[in-house]
């Protein structure tokens, strides 16, 4: 499906509209096309058939290829097998500390995806109360290097969350940690506004800077994968696709 001149001048722009892989124009996209500003629909629109249609596995390999680094957490796994995908918005904060949660709440913008950073996995500074308030104020996901709580009722939830531990204890209200500044886990660099993705299999990060070459070679690995799962359907085996025996 092609976008026409008509979808970029109508006033009420249909923002579910979607191209297919083959007509994918990723053309000077930028992280800021995750959001529609009224004047980059096109871009958006084709931003997002990608995203749509790609794992953190893809995306992690086309990060592997420019960088030589998987942008991967490894010890954060989804709670909920919810896929997300946004911009980031960074915390810092002790486990005793649920308050700072609260404030990331109230801080982050519309869309954000809320990355927390926390000294340990002794109790919980996330839960459902949090997972509900953050829904409501348009928060797409929370992602924690600490542990969550409450899997009873987030693991129904329509909210993304993804934790390295889960614990059914926390600690107070004291917002005394840090707000959207650089956090560093497991050698990976975070910064505000970097890009995740998250879904059954990790989470990835990739730093702003790379985005649009991140997206670039994410189409490309999507594309090529396409072509194998074609080939191997019309009988062609992995092992000669990728050149260990002829075919």
């Amino acid at each position: 499906m092609s976008i026409s001149p008509k979808d970029v001048l109508n006033k009420n722009k249909n923002l579910n509209k979607r191209v297919s892989i083959e007509e994918i124009n990723l053309d000077d996209v930028t992280i800021d096309d995750l959001k529609f500003n009224g004047k980059n629909y096109d871009k958006y629109i084709n931003l997002y058939s990608l995203l749509e249609n790609v794992s953190a596995c893809q995306v992690s390999d086309a990060y592997n290829g420019i960088s030589h680094r998987s942008g991967t957490v490894q010890k954060i796994k989804s709670v909920n097998n919810n896929r997300v995908f946004g911009k980031i918005f960074t915390a810092q904060t002790t486990s005793d500390d649920w308050g700072t949660s609260a404030l990331a709440i109230d801080d982050a913008d519309e869309g954000d995806i809320l990355f927390f950073k926390v000294d340990s996995e002794d109790k919980a500074i996330w839960g459902e109360l949090a997972s509900t308030c953050a829904k409501n104020n348009g928060i797409k996901a929370t992602v924690i290097y600490g542990s969550a709580r409450d899997l009873d009722a987030l693991l129904y939830m329509d909210f993304p969350v993804f934790a390295s531990n889960h614990c059914p204890n926390a600690g107070s209200a004291l917002g005394l940690g840090s707000l959207n500044e650089p956090i560093e886990i497991e050698g990976v660099e975070i910064n505000p506004g970097d890009f995740f993705i998250g879904d059954e299999n990790g989470i990835v990060v990739i730093p702003k800077k790379l985005f649009a070459k991140t997206m670039a070679a994410t189409l490309a690995v999507k594309v090529k994968e396409s072509k194998i799962i074609k080939d191997i359907g019309s009988g062609t085996t992995l092992s000669q696709i990728v050149g260990l025996r002829n075919k």
